[in-house]
Formats: C-alpha cells, sequence, structure tokens
C-alpha cells in the first residue's frame, strides 16, 4: 500500500467524528470467533444501565474490543496489507469505536465513573489538539510523539 493511502486510512480511523452516521457492525470476528455484535450491544443498550450480575461481560467486552481495534491498527499503520484490506480493516475499526461509544455511554449507576470517564476523553481530545497545533506528528509512522 502507498504511504499517503495508509495515512488516509489512519486519519480516517483516528478521526474523532469517524463514527458519525456509522453503524454497530452486525458480527466481528476477535481471535478468531465471530460474535453478534450488534445484538450483544442493543441487548445492554436496552436496559439504559448496567445491571451488576452484567458489569462484568460488559467490561470484558469492551477489553476485547479494544484489543481487536489495536490489533486491527496495527496492520493499517504496518503498510503490509493492500489498501483494499486496509480499507476494510479502517471500517471495522470505525465499527468497533462506534460499539465501544454505546457500550461506553450506558450508565453504570456511578456518577464518579463518568466523571473520569468524561475527564479522560477531554485530556485526550485537548492533546489531540495541542500535538497537531504544535506539529508533532511523526510523519513515519503517523503516530504523535510527545
Amino acid at each position: 500500500m502507498k504511504e499517503y493511502r495508509r495515512k488516509q486510512l489512519l486519519e480516517r480511523v483516528n478521526r474523532e467524528a469517524a463514527t458519525i452516521g456509522i453503524s454497530i457492525p452486525e458480527t466481528i470476528e476477535i481471535r478468531g470467533e465471530s460474535v453478534d455484535l450488534r445484538e450483544f450491544v442493543f441487548e445492554i443498550k436496552r436496559r439504559e444501565t448496567v445491571p451488576p450480575g452484567e458489569s462484568d461481560r460488559v467490561e470484558r467486552a469492551k477489553r476485547n474490543l479494544r484489543r481487536e481495534r489495536m490489533d486491527r491498527l496495527e496492520r493499517i499503520e504496518d503498510g503490509r496489507v493492500s489498501y483494499e484490506v486496509g480499507a476494510e480493516l479502517a471500517d471495522a475499526i470505525v465499527g468497533i469505536d462506534r460499539a465501544l461509544e454505546a457500550l461506553e455511554s450506558l450508565d453504570s449507576g456511578s456518577i464518579e465513573a463518568e466523571a473520569d470517564r468524561q475527564e479522560t476523553v477531554d485530556t485526550k481530545r485537548w492533546l489531540n489538539f495541542l500535538q497537531k497545533a504544535l506539529g508533532h506528528e511523526d510523519v513515519s509512522s503517523g503516530r504523535t510523539r510527545f
């Protein structure tokens, strides 16, 4: 894959508003196992709050989704895949992000946990802004250095 194409895909998946208008994938393969992702997310979201017995299951799903996202992102970053495969990986990453947003927006019943999550999101947004404004983007890897 050409470098400029790889950078386009990386920019697409790292864009702050990348998940707007994107649907949660029907199914996704995680570690060789097919998961009915949309059904799982909708099942959990219907409840509006995560019941105590389900919180471990939701946290485990979020960890697995984050891990799968990183694995797919690394494949694009490596640049050893074709553009077509990279585009499929990017689509999957954005779908995973959409599912993660839905799961993370659930009311866990803890105001402190929500405040911590919001602070993390705000900090990440601020750091991204500063890195772009100061031109601290590592051109070779698409990663930002600090």
